[in-house]
């Protein structure tokens, strides 16, 4: 049979939305079509949404896992606000993402989880077949039978019918591979990799995966393929990159800057697991990693690391930083380095445990006893995630100080292309060990340098003996003190401290627009993408708009006050109820105004664009 005539279209930039039951190995279809393309050279921004059930019930709203990717030959920001393309296995998946997909948009439906039975289950009425009832006309639908020709491509395999069934997401990405114009080297390296030890379902994979290419290569149903060209990106070595490798890696590359060992204790919690599992992988770099019984014993096995001399780090998410509180305020009256990452996801309590929030800034900022200030500060992007917990480790160590890391399982979970980074890049680290001390010498070990720093002792080095607890100190010695006055000078060193490390802070800078006009939108954390999308959306219609990104939430960037008394109007888009906002209204004294989403979801750009005109045309 010879193959039918095809054109290739090609696209500037393309976003696909997977979906189908948590079983279907949607996220590995997901992240594999996305390494693909950031190997190919496109840039890529991605949004995997996880039911919060391990194992919710098969064909129901409640079931459907998704994947979002958007990828691209010029840059992108987001993992896009629709869908040109919708992959749905079953009826659930189509009803919970339909609202997702562009009208005209492309629907590929695995038929066969479109039975009566997976109707029923996610509540459509009684005889309707949205595959054959003209419901969907205003989409290009293609309907195939994804089992049906994954057990024929198995036939001869002695795999059960279960173990067959799980081969067909790899259907899926060997017809998405072909749709777009990829080979499917970077798959076959993939399951080469991951069941090397399982020779036949290793191979039954690779038969599907080439069937679902070969599908797409002899049907007579697609009369167009697509390509999508390399993005124009500066040259280097790239890997695809999620939030939480992020911050495992930017860990380890400042603990080998300080030259200090890395200890990592943990208590495993959505979505902050997977630096744990990324840091396990790096021993050979001096990592030690501890999973605890819980998550006070995890912040303080990290204390007792620091105080041994190394570089002690925990992280949670929201119910587990309230559980590590009383012993972060107990790392900030030692004044001992500790990086505690708080990678937020919707709450309160359990809440939403696998959608994405950012309703811990105060907790982050206020929420321990007493006055006990901390600096903290907040990734925007996965490979910002990188930065981020450089910058952390390097001020925790260089300041002698508890730091809170800011993320959220948005950006923990998604990915995008990361340029590896040369270590000469990479700002010098100087931890402020106290030198040895002679017999009879006096060592005060809360005796501060210029910044308000004290130095860091190391246990066992003569000289160095010292107290350590959580008493108030002495001013100087450490010596237990219940002293009126001393403890309030105390108090105001620690302060002054941590309000001096903004001194530190690059200048304020803009990522966008005019360095005055109409409307300064301020963001933070993983609201970067949609804003700075909507932003020079604006910018091109003529607005007189300007962007700026905070990392440093506590303390402020001492530029940011100036910057927007530049502008009229100031927006702040924020995943919660207007918590930064309530802080530059009460810093700053401006009349800022929210743009708030309290859904699970991260922000689209066209709800900030709409926003930001309607504080304009007001």
């Amino acid at each position: 049979m010879e193959t039918p005539t095809r054109t290739i279209e090609q696209r500037q930039n393309v976003v696909i939305l997977f979906a189908g039951d948590s079983g279907d190995g949607i996220q590995l279809t997901g992240s594999q079509f996305t390494d693909t393309n950031a190997l190919f050279g496109n840039d890529v921004s991605t949004f995997p949404n996880f039911p919060a059930e391990i194992r919710a019930p098969q064909g129901t709203l409640a079931g459907v896992s998704g994947y979002q990717l958007h990828f691209g030959s010029v840059e992108v920001f987001t993992a896009g606000d629709q869908a040109d393309v919708l992959v749905v296995m079953n009826a659930a998946a189509l009803k919970a993402n339909l609202g997702k997909l562009k009208k005209s948009g492309i629907i590929i439906a695995n038929s066969d989880g479109f039975d009566a039975r997976n109707l029923r289950l996610c509540g459509y009425p009684e005889g309707a077949d949205p595959l054959n009832d003209g419901s969907l006309a205003h989409y290009t639908v293609h309907a195939m039978d994804v089992t049906k020709m994954t057990r024929a491509a198995l036939e001869d395999t002695s795999l059960g019918m279960k173990e067959k069934d799980r081969c067909k997401n790899m259907f899926v990405l060997g017809f998405v591979n072909w749709m777009y114009s990829r080979d499917l080297a970077n798959s076959e390296r993939f399951l080469q990799q991951k069941f090397a030890k399982k020779p036949e379902v290793l191979e039954a994979n690779r038969k599907v995966l080439l069937a679902g290419y070969n599908y797409g290569e002899t049907s007579e149903t697609f009369t167009t393929r697509f390509e999508v060209k390399p993005a124009p990106m500066p040259k280097g070595r790239y890997r695809a990159i999620s939030g939480n490798q992020g911050i495992a890696l930017g860990l380890v590359a400042a603990a080998e800057k300080a030259g200090l060992d890395l200890f990592y204790g943990s208590y495993p919690i959505t979505p902050a697991s997977d630096i744990l599992h990324e840091l396990a992988k790096h021993k050979q770099f001096g990592v030690r990693t501890f999973q605890a019984e819980d998550e006070i014993a995890a912040i303080c096995s990290a204390i007792g690391a620091s105080y041994g001399g190394a570089l002690g780090v925990t992280a949670s998410s929201g119910p587990g930083i309230a559980l590590k509180t009383e012993a972060l305020g107990l790392a900030m009256m030692l004044e001992i380095p500790l990086v505690v990452v708080n990678v937020q996801r919707g709450g309160p309590s359990t809440g939403l445990p696998t959608k994405t929030e950012q309703a811990d800034l105060w907790q982050a900022i206020h929420g321990r006893n007493g006055e006990a200030p901390i600096p903290v500060i907040a990734a925007s992007t996965p490979v910002d995630c990188f930065e981020m917990a450089f910058e952390a480790a390097k001020l925790a160590i260089e300041h002698m100080t508890p730091v809170i890391l800011l993320s959220d399982g948005y950006i923990a979970n998604g990915s995008e292309p990361w340029r590896f980074p040369q270590a000469s890049d990479l700002s010098s680290i100087h931890p402020p060990f106290a030198p040895k001390h002679a017999d009879g010498e006096i060592f005060l070990p809360y005796q501060r340098d210029d910044r308000g720093v004290r130095p860091w002792a190391m246990p066992g080095v003569p000289g160095l003996q010292h107290r350590i607890g959580g008493l108030e100190k002495e001013d100087g010695t450490g010596n237990v003190s219940y002293d009126p006055v001393n403890h309030e000078k105390m108090v105001r060193l620690r302060s002054d401290k941590v309000a001096r490390i903004a001194d530190t802070f690059r200048p304020m800078r803009l990522a966008s627009g005019p360095a005055e006009g109409d409307l300064l939108i301020v963001g933070w954390g993983s609201t970067y993408g949609a804003i700075h999308t909507a932003a020079m959306a604006l910018q091109q219609e003529g607005y007189a708009v300007s962007h700026v990104h905070l990392r440093h939430m506590f303390p402020f960037n001492r530029g940011l006050g100036p910057l927007m008394k530049k502008y009229r109007h100031i927006l702040v888009p924020e995943l919660n109820s207007g918590q930064l906002r309530q802080l530059l209204r009460a810093e700053y004294l401006v009349d800022a105004k929210g743009c708030n989403k309290v859904q699970g979801m991260p922000f689209m750009a066209e709800e900030v664009r709409a926003a930001a005109l309607q504080l304009l045309n007001a």
